[in-house]
């Protein structure tokens, strides 16, 4: 084995066997590439294999490259985008990669991007046919572009250098996952609810339960933590927070629904927080005495300020509030620490009267086990708490501001949802074991000798707080909001953990509330929406998003009814919470290889389970906000479902489709087929969907919600530029379709000839049991003029057909099915009308321009003028002239729409002659059944003897009943098998006269020549041998003018041509005659297996 341009790979031990070259393919200049490869030795991307013992990956490099070397060791960037260049637009480098020249680049991260990606420029790699085809051999490239490759550059390398430029210029602010995520969590998560009603809730539930509680609430919020994880450690994230991980995971219809309602519930958060720092504010003022108004106006005021002052620092950048939110943080974990400190520190009598003793082992077992009062019970007391424990998505809602959310999001999340349980159980138990239930608050209820006690452990500690049970008091866990301030070493400390709580939360939601509608806008789910979707400054903010949140923060502030709309918050909270939990289990059970998160510690039953649990939490906080929240959910989902917003995004709903739909698949090749089930499934031979718009539509007419309709085209010519323009189409063929609303599939074969391209689809096309029954094709009726070998394609299509025991239906419209002109018409207009608008902008911005000038600009304007007007009268011919062709083509374009109408009232003439299965009279009953032919009535025809009439009326009447086909009338036809008047046969034999031998009119050698010369011709023996079915199809026509002239539609026993004995230009006569000057016929012949039965 040899290495062709590496000859001593092998014998130099410094030689790397791994090798990037670039080739100038130019044949020109070889002498100079020689030259420089001799004088300069080749720059060598990635390395030598040979010296594993020192170093695995070695990276060569010219003598004055090391700078690019070190840069690369120092910033830890890798520089492959810019050392493996392929652009397919502009220039072309060949590589020689392992040892041999190929246009082959090496795997990178670019050519996997999205075009719009934000974190670097996407690269185009080879297509398959450019390394498949031969290598072109006029690719020059200059030796400044080799040089720029050399040396680690390209224009998609300026291009992200250039990007990565601005960036760092601007201050793009990025946060890592502390700041970024553990301190937005641990602020969200501490709320007021630590420092006022933890007491209380532990003195409820007692320190057995209330744990149980934390842990509970906790137990939600870690699976949703673990299932946000997954999700977002499954591909790249940007900003959008929870709406971006359930909208990409679920799809637009879940995302869309939840991404609102979970903005609007951060933006009534937002006046909730606000409004708590305000009572505290005003609860301070009154003990002062210092009320600006009264309590409820003076927490507007107050309020309003905060929320001004907050929304102050969003609107200065991420920066500042990451700041401000760092500095909250300090704040609250002093206070936690004040209150820890103060349990340990000696009390005094004071707060012995107010029920505080330190840690005493008697007060933690009374206070051990539950004593529900005032009607609470477990699951009220954990409704109460369980908004302490949301705010774990506070870090993914600004997912977008985030140097690797991948990463940052799990490990800030889940570490913040430790930290925070702990310090809830801490402080839970700490507070249990400190102080009792009940106390007086009078130093003077001391126990002295001889006098009874209640035998609780206030009295083993000297207090007796007994008139406690009779009267109500105002001190103990289940009376003092304020135990955590009475406990902690210095009170204040907790007002201000208070405040730091409050307002941290605010701002979060402040911050979360925007982005998260902004990334919903951007994506266009809801149309109107567009306006909040632009962001200012280096960060993208979403200042008009600010304005809003602001706006509806004022207005509950305003209102101050706060205590209704609580319940439904927290709902949409956790709603958010159960469909990122249901994303996670609905991404797992589509087992689609796309789902591969790399955070592995999640399981989708686990994930289930905790939608679930969000469901239940959901109820059990409050029914009938879980209503309303599930109510609003729906409405939104059918909203967007409805209005269908144009995205992909890979969601697992559309990987549950598809295997939903191979498991259907499967299972229905398990199931035999069945009379009963049968149902046209039509292979339509449309070419392109648009161009024969009738043949599709009265295909759809008998396919839709019933059968398979597969709208086929066959390419012929040129292998290499079929294939080219087939796979370029089928997307947007498959489009229109789609867009028509035409339930059908678009399939392309390019083929030597246009019979091998159906043959292939009549044997390969559908899937299992969902295989194509039925042939439809369109008359061909340009037959006389065409090529003989189109005639004979066409007669084999039907042969073909019949060979694969398929049904065949050919269809005939007076006008044809191919409106290419029209279309071909339409888009020159289109282009004359733009081309027309464009010029009419120039001459307005020249005039415009030109009218500053002075005189000078008023001469060139009459010049312009002249121009335009000369221009726009040559435009007005063309247009006349295509408006022309327009009219000319009027009756074609309204033929191709003749089967989108209502049709009126009228009939269906079903012309079944001969019995094939049942396929010529289920046809028009389907078409019945449908919206647009429901006012047609079935009128059948059959053949029958002059003296058995009635007979043959009840037996054909007896067999439709049976059936239950309605019909309106049968005719029976008893002059079917006499002679075609004169007339008639004569067009007939003037038609097939210019495809006639004439054999016997002439001598045997002649005749034989003759016959090898022209096979397809009709000879004199076959025209005799079929003259009485000849006779037939023109008698046939005659009596169709004469019962169904005015028929909406007819449907017709399809002739069949015996294979190897009826020529294919005499089969094509006997079509013509039989559906000449007719409304719109179906020609229909079943495979003669059954399709009706009377069974039931």
């Amino acid at each position: 084995m040899s290495m062709n341009n590496a000859p001593n790979v092998f014998l130099d031990p410094n030689a790397n066997r791994f090798q990037v070259n670039i080739i100038d393919e130019d044949h020109d200049n070889n002498e100079t590439t020689q030259e420089d490869v001799g004088s300069d030795p080749p720059h060598y991307e990635e390395t030598s294999f040979t010296d594993e013992t020192h170093n695995r990956l070695r990276i060569s490099y010219r003598p004055g490259k090391r700078e690019l070397y070190d840069n690369f060791r120092q910033n830890g960037e890798k520089t492959e985008a810019s050392l493996h260049p392929y652009d397919t637009h502009s220039k072309m480098y060949y590589l020689q990669t392992f040892g041999h020249n190929t246009m082959d680049p090496v795997p990178k991260i670019d050519y996997y991007r999205n075009t719009g990606s934000v974190s670097g420029n996407k690269l185009n790699r080879p297509s398959l046919l450019e390394i498949h085809e031969q290598l072109a051999k006029n690719i020059a490239v200059s030796t400044g572009s080799v040089e720029r490759v050399a040396n680690g550059e390209s224009s998609a390398g300026d291009d992200t250098a250039a990007s990565k430029e601005e960036e760092n210029k601007t201050g793009f602010v990025k946060f890592g996952w502390v700041k970024g995520v553990l301190v937005r969590c641990m602020l969200n998560i501490w709320g007021v609810m630590l420092f006022i009603r933890l007491s209380w809730i532990v003195g409820q539930a007692g320190i057995g339960l209330g744990v149980i509680i934390i842990l509970l609430a906790t137990m939600v919020t870690s699976i949703t933590g673990l299932s946000t994880s997954a999700i977002a450690t499954n591909g790249f994230v940007r900003g959008g927070g929870a709406y971006y991980l359930i909208s990409r995971s679920l799809g637009p219809e879940f995302g869309g629904s939840i991404g609102l309602i979970f903005a609007f519930a951060n933006a009534v958060a937002v006046a909730m927080y606000v409004v708590g720092f305000a009572e505290t504010v005003v609860e301070l003022l009154k003990e002062s005495d210092t009320l600006m108004v009264d309590e409820s106006n003076d927490i507007r005021i107050i309020g309003t300020i905060t929320v001004v002052c907050l929304l102050g620092i969003s609107v200065a950048g991420m920066e500042w509030e990451a700041k401000a939110q760092v500095i909250l943080l300090i704040v609250l974990l002093v206070a936690i620490v004040n209150f820890f400190i103060g349990t340990v520190i000696p009390t005094n009598t004071e707060k012995k009267a107010r029920g505080f003793f330190n840690y005493q082992a008697s007060i933690f077992a009374e206070n051990f086990g539950p004593d529900f009062r005032s009607g609470e019970g477990f699951f009220s007391v954990f409704a109460i708490f369980f908004p302490a424990a949301t705010g774990i998505l506070a870090g993914a809602n600004i997912s977008g501001d985030l140097k690797d959310p991948q990463s940052a999001i799990p490990q800030g999340t889940m570490l913040a949802i430790l930290i925070t349980t702990i310090a809830y159980i801490a402080v839970a138990i700490c507070a249990a074991s400190c102080v009792v239930r009940d106390a007086t608050g009078n130093v003077n209820d001391t126990i002295v000798p001889g006098m009874s006690c209640n035998g609780s452990s206030a009295c083993g500690l000297g207090y007796d707080f007994s008139r406690c049970a009779s009267q109500p008091c105002d001190y103990g866990l289940m009376n003092n909001f304020q135990v955590m301030s009475m406990v902690s070493g210095f009170g204040p400390l907790i007002t201000a953990g208070i405040f730091s709580a409050t307002l941290s939360s605010a701002l979060a939601s402040l911050v979360s509330a925007p982005k998260v509608f902004q990334a919903l806008c951007k994506d266009n789910v809801y149309k109107g929406l567009e306006f909040f979707a632009k962001g200012y400054g280096k960060n993208n903010e979403p200042i008009r998003g600010y304005v809003l949140t602001f706006a509806i923060a004022m207005a509950f502030i305003l209102i101050a009814e706060l205590n209704t709309i609580a319940p439904i918050i927290s709902n949409f909270f956790l709603a958010s919470y159960a469909l990122i939990n249901f994303s996670c289990f609905h991404a797992s059970y589509a087992k689609s290889p796309g789902w591969r998160p790399a955070f592995r510690y999640y399981n989708m039953w686990v994930s289930l389970f905790g939608a679930l649990l969000c469901c239940g939490v959901m109820f059990v906080i409050n029914w009938w906000a879980a209503l309303i929240t599930y109510a609003i959910e729906l409405f939104l989902y059918i909203y967007v479902t409805y209005k269908k917003p144009e995205v992909n995004w890979g969601s697992s709903t559309q990987a549950l489709y598809f295997v939903n739909a191979l498991d259907s698949a499967l299972a229905l090749t398990t199931v035999e087929d069945h009379v009963k089930n049968f149902r046209p499934q039509c292979l339509a031979l449309t070419g392109a969907p648009m161009v024969r718009p009738a043949l599709l539509d009265i295909t759809h007419a008998f396919t839709k919600n019933n059968g398979l309709c597969i709208c086929c085209e066959v390419y012929t010519g040129p292998r290499k530029l079929c294939v080219k323009e087939m796979n370029s189409g089928m997307e947007k063929k498959q489009a229109w379709l789609t867009k028509n609303k035409r339930k059908a599939f678009y399939a392309a074969v390019a083929a030597d000839s246009f019979r091998d391209g159906v043959k292939s689809l009549l044997q390969a096309s559908g899937l299992g049991r969902m295989k194509p029954n039925t042939l439809v094709i369109g008359f061909k009726k340009d037959w006389r003029s065409a090529p003989a070998t189109q005639v004979e394609n066409y007669v084999g299509i039907i042969h073909d057909a019949f060979d694969f025991e398929l049904g065949v239906i050919i269809i005939r419209i007076s006008q044809g099915f191919d409106i290419s002109q029209v279309l071909q018409v339409q888009e020159e207009l289109e282009k004359l009308e733009q081309e027309r608008l464009a010029l009419e902008a120039t001459i307005k911005e020249n005039d415009f321009e030109e009218g500053k000038r002075g005189i000078c600009g008023f001469f060139k304007k009459a010049s312009t003028l002249n121009i335009s007007k000369h221009e726009t009268k040559e435009s007005t011919i063309n247009t006349i002239q295509s408006m022309h062709v327009g009219e000319f083509n009027q009756r074609l374009l309204e033929a191709s729409t003749q089967f989108k109408k209502k049709q009126g009232k009228g009939t269906i003439d079903i012309w079944w002659l001969f019995d094939d299965g049942g396929l010529t009279i289920l046809i028009p009953y389907i078409l019945t059944i449908r919206k647009k032919w429901k006012n047609c009535k079935l009128r059948i025809f059959t053949g029958g003897k002059v003296n058995r009439i009635e007979e043959e009326k009840l037996v054909m009447a007896s067999l439709l009943s049976k059936f239950r086909i309605k019909f309106a009338d049968i005719n029976i036809i008893c002059d079917i098998n006499i002679k075609p008047n004169k007339e008639s046969w004569k067009f007939f034999e003037e038609m097939i006269e210019p495809y006639r031998l004439h054999e016997s009119c002439k001598d045997m050698t002649t005749a034989e020549k003759l016959k090898r010369e022209t096979p397809w011709k009709i000879t004199d023996a076959e025209l005799e041998a079929f003259k009485e079915k000849s006779y037939r199809q023109v008698r046939l026509n005659e009596l169709l003018q004469e019962h169904s002239r005015a028929a909406n539609l007819i449907v017709l026993s399809l002739p069949v041509a015996r294979k190897g004995a009826v020529s294919d230009y005499l089969y094509m006569a006997w079509l013509e005659i039989l559906s000449k000057n007719l409304p719109p016929v179906l020609m229909v012949r079943g495979n003669h297996k059954n399709v009706l039965t009377f069974y039931s």
